[in-house]
């Protein structure tokens, strides 16, 4: 199947390519004229381009694979605007103070706030601590706090704004393709969906955690670890299984691919453009523990 795989792992146009990442870029609300580039671009593309490679490994057709690479793409729009100052400030600390940073968590230890409202409960319970850090409380602050703990309320309306451009560059968007996004945070939200929905979020999650832990600046912008390690990664995507987020067949067919290299060069972007000779005999060693 790797034989039918496109060398670039791109299932559409670079030109095609080129227009989505644009919507990550996003108008500084404080600051008329600036734009904040997307900080999740590169992340994005390459998740996007191990997703699309798998879903072919997997027997998805092309035209399925194209429009799920457009989603996986735009998998991180909800974050346009990230401010790396502020985010980082706010979800550093509440990482010290072992405050839940994803919605599912949260709502795990704040079982009486109403789904949806996870960023308001935030803002309630911690807005006298969060003005005690210098931090504002105003709109632009809120945002970084829905990013993570509102991300699919914040993506659903991101998407809903860009839609007719892409609608206009004639790129198709299905509603298929945002349940697809949000797998990672929002598990549940996949439960009614067609079973090829819910392999494709499932590739989506496992890619895109194999390349958040081998990206060194998002490793230490965005996760506060100061070491990426493979063995670390699949033991986490392991995890993933475990609790019935990730199949044995999804988790498989990323082995497979990444044991038999397709994956180095994404990989090795990720971590400043190259990978250690222990690195690369770790990967190759995946390929033998899989018979996908």
């Amino acid at each position: 199947m790797t034989s039918s795989i496109p060398t670039s792992l791109l299932w559409l146009s670079e030109s095609t390519v080129s227009t989505l990442l644009q919507y990550y870029d996003y108008p500084h609300p404080e600051n008329p004229g600036e734009i904040i580039e997307g900080y999740d671009k590169h992340h994005a593309l390459r998740t996007a381009k191990m997703c699309a490679a798998v879903a072919k490994h997997l027997g998805h057709d092309d035209e399925r694979i194209r429009q799920y690479q457009t989603a996986c793409v735009l998998h991180d729009m909800g974050r346009a605007g990230l401010d790396q100052d502020l985010f980082g400030k706010i979800w550093t600390w509440a990482r010290t103070e072992g405050i839940p940073t994803r919605p599912a968590e949260w709502r795990d230890v704040h079982p009486e706030t109403t789904y949806g409202n996870e960023t308001e409960a935030f803002w309630t319970l911690y807005l006298d601590q969060l003005q005690e850090l210098g931090i504002k409380t105003e709109a632009w602050a809120k945002e970084q706090v829905e990013m993570r703990l509102g991300y699919a309320r914040r993506l659903s309306r991101l998407i809903k704004q860009v839609e007719p451009k892409l609608e206009q560059d004639g790129i198709q968007w299905f509603d298929w393709m945002e349940l697809v996004t949000l797998y990672y945070y929002y598990p549940e939200k996949l439960d009614a969906a067609p079973e090829w929905v819910h392999e494709l979020g499932e590739i989506l999650v496992a890619c895109e955690q194999l390349e958040a832990y081998s990206n060194r600046e998002r490793g230490s912008d965005y996760y506060n670890r100061s070491d990426e390690n493979f063995i670390d990664a699949f033991k986490y995507l392991e995890s993933l299984k475990d609790k019935g987020q990730l199949s044995d067949k999804v988790l498989s067919a990323v082995r497979l691919l990444t044991g038999q290299g397709l994956f180095d060069t994404i990989l090795a972007e990720a971590r400043d453009g190259q990978l250690s000779d222990k690195d690369l005999d770790y990967l190759r060693s995946l390929e033998s523990q899989t018979s996908a």
